[in-house]
C-alpha cells in the first residue's frame, strides 16, 4: 500500500472518489464504526470525521457504510487505540499523541514540538518517507494509519495568571497531552492529560491552573475563555497537529481495493478541508474572544528559549533509549532542516513583509 503512488492517481480527493465510485459499488458491502475522540460540539474535528464517513458512504452508494461516533459512544477517547488494535471498532479518528504511553514514537504521527508546520508535515508524510516509517511502527499493533486532517499550529493555552518568566511555570497544573507534557515537566510544570470535554469543569473548579486545546474556534466552543483570562501563543509543542484515522489491519485487508482507495481518497480530501475550515474560523473567533475580554499574550522569548532547550534534550534522551524513535527522529530532522532552508528564503520573507504592511509597519 503505497500512499504516494495512490496520490499520483488521486491528487484531488473528490475527483478520485467519484472516479472509483462505480467499482466500489460493485463490491460486497462493508459496515464500519469510526470511534472519534471528539464531542459533537466541535464541528471542526468531529465535523471532519462525520464528513469523511458521509463521503465514503455516499460515493460507494452505501456499499461501504462508515459511521462516525462522538467521544465515548462506544469506548472512551483514551481507549480508542486499543479498541482499534483489538478489532472492537474498525477505525478511530484521533490525535496520535494521546497514546505515546505505548510508544513515544507515535508523536511523529501528530507533530513534534517546534516542528513542521501543516504543509511541511503533509510533505514529510506523503513524499518525505514519514508515512512509510509510521506504517512500519503501527504494524505490530495491527493498525494501518491514514492521515486525515490537520488543525495547524495551535495556541499556547488558557492561564489563570500571566507567564512572565520560566519560574512562573513551576508547579503549574497544566492540561497538556503528548510529548509536550513530558517537555514541560522539565521546567516544573505538572502535566495533566484530560479529554477535551472535561477541560472546562477542571479549569472552572481549579483542579488545573491552565489548559491547552486547539485554537480560538474550538477553544471558544468549549467555553475556556469563561474560566481563564490569559490566552497565550504559540502552541510550540505542535508545529502542526495532524489527525489520523487508525484502521484495524484485519478490517483493512478485508476491504476491496476500490474501497481501500475510496477511504484514502476521502481522508486526503479532509486533510485539505479541515485546515481550510480552521483557517477560516480561527480569525473570526479570535476577534470575538479579544472583544469579550480575553487577554492575548505571547510567550516571552526567555520562556520560548527554555522550552526549546527542554525539547531538544527530551528528544535526544528518548532517542538514546528507543531505536524506533531515533530512526524516525533522524528522518524528521533531515526533512525539517531542508524545509527550513526553503521556507526561510521565500515563504518567510513574503509572509513577514505582508503581515507588516497590513499592520501599518
Amino acid at each position: 500500500m503505497k500512499r504516494r503512488g495512490f496520490l499520483g492517481k488521486a491528487a484531488a480527493g473528490t475527483a478520485a472518489s467519484l472516479a472509483i465510485a462505480p467499482a466500489a459499488q460493485a463490491q460486497s458491502g462493508a459496515r464500519w464504526r469510526m470511534q472519534t475522540a471528539w464531542p459533537k460540539s466541535l464541528d471542526t474535528i468531529y465535523g471532519s470525521a462525520d464528513a469523511l464517513a458521509r463521503r465514503v458512504s455516499a460515493v460507494s452508494g452505501g456499499q461501504f457504510d462508515l459511521r462516525a461516533h462522538a467521544a465515548g459512544e462506544i469506548v472512551p477517547a483514551g481507549q480508542i487505540f486499543d479498541a482499534v488494535s483489538q478489532g472492537t471498532v474498525e477505525c478511530g479518528h484521533v490525535f496520535s499523541s494521546f497514546f505515546i504511553g505505548k510508544n513515544p514514537s507515535l508523536a511523529f504521527d501528530a507533530g513534534l514540538a517546534f516542528g513542521l508546520n501543516a504543509r511541511q508535515q503533509n510533505a514529510w508524510m506523503l513524499h518525505g518517507g514519514g508515512l512509510e516509517l509510521l506504517r512500519e511502527l503501527y504494524k505490530p499493533y495491527n493498525i494501518v494509519p491514514i492521515p486525515c486532517g490537520n488543525v495547524g499550529v495551535q495556541m499556547g493555552g488558557w492561564y489563570r495568571k500571566e507567564i512572565r518568566t520560566v519560574d512562573d511555570l513551576k508547579g503549574l497544573k497544566f492540561r497538556i497531552g503528548g510529548l509536550g507534557g513530558t517537555i514541560m515537566a522539565k521546567l516544573g510544570v505538572v502535566p495533566q492529560q484530560i479529554p477535551g470535554g472535561d477541560i472546562y469543569p477542571a479549569l472552572e473548579k481549579g483542579t488545573i491552573d491552565a489548559a491547552e486545546w486547539v485554537g480560538p474556534y474550538d477553544d471558544e466552543k468549549l467555553g475556556l475563555n469563561k474560566v481563564a483570562r490569559f490566552y497565550y501563543y504559540p502552541g510550540w509543542w505542535e508545529g502542526s497537529a495532524q489527525i489520523t484515522l487508525l484502521v484495524n489491519l484485519k478490517a483493512w485487508e478485508s476491504l476491496s481495493k476500490p474501497h481501500q482507495e475510496l477511504l484514502e481518497a476521502a481522508s486526503t480530501e479532509q486533510m485539505a478541508s479541515m485546515i481550510a475550515r480552521y483557517d477560516t474560523k480561527n480569525p473570526e473567533a479570535l476577534k470575538r474572544l479579544v472583544a469579550g475580554g480575553t487577554q492575548l499574550r505571547a510567550f516571552p522569548r526567555p520562556v520560548m528559549d527554555a522550552c526549546y532547550k527542554a525539547t531538544e534534550d527530551t528528544l535526544n534522551e528518548i532517542a538514546e533509549k528507543n531505536p524506533e524513535f531515533a530512526r524516525l527522529l533522524a528522518s524528521w530532522r533531515r526533512f525539517r532542516d531542508e524545509q527550513n532552508l526553503w521556507f526561510r528564503v521565500a515563504e518567510n520573507n513574503l509572509d513577514g513583509y505582508r503581515y507588516g504592511v497590513s499592520a501599518g509597519r
